[in-house]
């Protein structure tokens, strides 16, 4: 037997931005709220256990230090790579640089808070 990753934990100093800024990237849809101020996100239909991790956006007021040693990579279900692109950049993403060289099939970008992302080139299908 194995284990399996079910959540994904990411300090915020603005969870409720945080949560909404995923939640329109990943499709997801708010789970529930923590009396602590986190706020858990998901796929609409199967939630905390489902085949797709879900996010909880954790309150936090310690600063960031560097680069992230662990990041997300994302993938457009239904359209190209330069057509997310976009849309990513219109929810609030921007772009972020951490070394790359320029030749990459992906984009680095950053989310609201800085948080470090891939968006791969391959289109796969949703769930």
């Amino acid at each position: 037997m194995a284990c399996r990753i079910s959540e994904l934990v990411i300090d915020a100093a603005d969870p409720e931005a945080l949560a909404v800024f995923w939640s329109n990237v990943l499709g997801y849809v708010e789970l529930g709220r923590e009396d602590d101020g986190s706020i858990e996100i998901g796929p609409p239909d199967a939630g905390f256990g489902g085949p797709q991790p879900t996010l909880v956006i954790s309150p936090s007021s310690d600063p960031r230090r560097g680069k992230l040693r662990l990041h997300l990579d994302v993938s457009a279900t239904d359209r190209d790579q330069d057509a997310e692109l976009e849309r990513l950049l219109a929810l609030g993403a921007g772009p972020a640089d951490v070394g790359q060289s320029g030749a990459e099939s992906w984009y680095v970008l950053a989310d609201p808070e800085g948080n470090e992302f891939c968006l791969l080139r391959a289109r796969i299908r949703p769930l």
